[in-house]
């Protein structure tokens, strides 16, 4: 049986991976790449069947990059995975706390481990991934620095936890959805959520009419954010989740009544909603 082909962005140990590794049934192959737009296109053409992209975290908010390159593409959301961000404090073999200086991560898992940092009078150097600073701390052999980082890339770089579970806030977790060139069939007994983007025309009352649907249908929002169009300045693409599948009878009258206001709409695609955290 072949193993299925999952795209995610960043280097083997990154949380995106943890996602991917966790998207689907049966033996999965995470595949990294360097950008949310590569890790999308590996998919179009083929190179990977899924791809794991982290939308919103907990306490930073919004993944931003990985939400407007959503608006571009042609893939369907067809799993939704949430992951638990533990940062664990990774030094080379048989260095000690007190040995450390400087700590290297991405400046969303820095920021996040605040508290700690200071506790402990440790400098915080911003690096382009969480993942992406283990890798390089083991390979300069810095006895002086640390990397904030999963566990499981303090195994695959062959590093100590001096410091576990550093993260200031224990709610820390990264939602992802997980895209498919093909929608998925409903399964029943599963509760399901639908993603979409709108945007409406620049008349009063144009979004309100929008979103009145879905409370007209009795259907529960789930988030609601606004972003700037890439094709048309000073314009916004609303980005929505609901709760309900595209084929329920509520959330098809919603979105029938909402194509008469709105601009523009593109179901991103319905999808269960992850019942565990990894």
């Amino acid at each position: 049986m072949s193993k299925t082909r999952v795209a995610f962005q960043g280097v083997p140990g990154a949380y995106s991976e943890i996602a991917a590794l966790n998207s689907t049934e049966g033996e999965i192959e995470a595949v990294g790449y360097a950008s949310f737009q590569e890790v999308l296109n590996a998919v179009m053409v083929g190179e990977c069947d899924l791809a794991a992209l982290p939308v919103e975290n907990s306490l930073a908010g919004t993944v931003i990059p990985a939400i407007d390159e959503l608006s571009q593409s042609d893939l369907h959301a067809v799993q939704e995975v949430m992951v638990r961000v533990r940062h664990q404090l990774l030094v080379m073999p048989g260095v000690q706390l007190e040995d450390i200086d400087k700590v290297y991560s991405h400046p969303q898992a820095l920021a996040q481990c605040a508290g700690f940092f200071k506790k402990h009078g440790l400098t915080p150097v911003p690096a382009y991934d969480t993942a992406g600073s283990a890798k390089d701390l083991a390979a300069s052999g810095n006895r002086r620095a640390a990397s904030v980082a999963s566990k499981r890339a303090g195994e695959l770089y062959g590093l100590e936890v001096v410091a576990e579970n550093i993260e200031d806030e224990d709610f820390n977790t990264t939602r992802f959805l997980v895209l498919s060139k093909n929608r998925n069939t409903i399964e029943t007994g599963k509760p399901y959520k639908t993603s979409i983007i709108f945007a409406v025309r620049h008349q009063p009352g144009s979004l309100i009419d929008c979103l009145s649907v879905f409370r007209d249908h009795g259907v529960n929002l789930c988030r609601i954010e606004s972003r700037p169009r890439r094709d048309k300045p000073w314009s916004y693409l609303m980005y929505v989740d609901f709760e309900g599948h595209t084929l329920d009878s509520e959330v098809q009258a919603a979105l029938a009544q909402m194509m008469h206001s709105a601009s523009f709409l593109k179901i991103l695609g319905s999808y269960p909603s992850a019942t565990v955290t990894l």
